[in-house]
């Protein structure tokens, strides 16, 4: 079945769902990202079908959110998360802190995160890029900017 392509919408969520949009994608992302490099660990994690991780990891690949590196004589690769796959992940510890918050249940949260910095368990969470402070969707206004334009060819 073709996947529709969302990469040419003027909207960058949509160009970003163009790359993760699928559900197996950010799985993958997270097992590269928390140390399973191999097909064979990532496959035995997710019950992901050899075609299907075959076709989501080239996917990465050419995208530029993973990279291949062999590892041994036969041709059989690692993948590791790039700059652009790792801040990737950074989205994806947002929707963690999301479900962590309204989706958990009663075991509570299945990730702990220990930030390097001062060594405390906290969550991530989107603040100003400019003053520092939280960022939600009621505290902005979404204007139109200059690639707005771009999708009305």
């Amino acid at each position: 079945m073709q996947r529709t392509s969302f990469g040419e919408m003027a909207c960058s969520i949509a160009r970003t769902l163009d790359v993760i949009g699928e559900p197996w994608s950010p799985l993958i992302l997270r097992d590269v990202w928390v140390g399973m490099s191999r097909f064979e660990q990532i496959q035995a994690d997710l019950g992901i079908s050899r075609k299907v991780l075959t076709e989501r990891l080239n996917h990465l690949v050419e995208q530029g959110v993973l990279e291949r590196r062999p590892y041994d004589r036969r041709p059989r690769h690692e993948y590791h998360l790039t700059t652009k796959g790792a801040e990737l992940v950074d989205l994806l510890m947002i929707m963690t802190a999301w479900g962590d918050r309204w989706l958990e249940g009663q075991a509570g949260p299945p990730v702990l995160y220990r930030h390097h910095a001062c060594g405390e368990i906290s969550r991530a969470e989107s603040r100003c890029a400019h003053c520092g402070e939280p960022m939600h969707a009621a505290d902005v206004d979404p204007l139109p900017g200059p690639g707005a334009a771009a999708g009305s060819d």
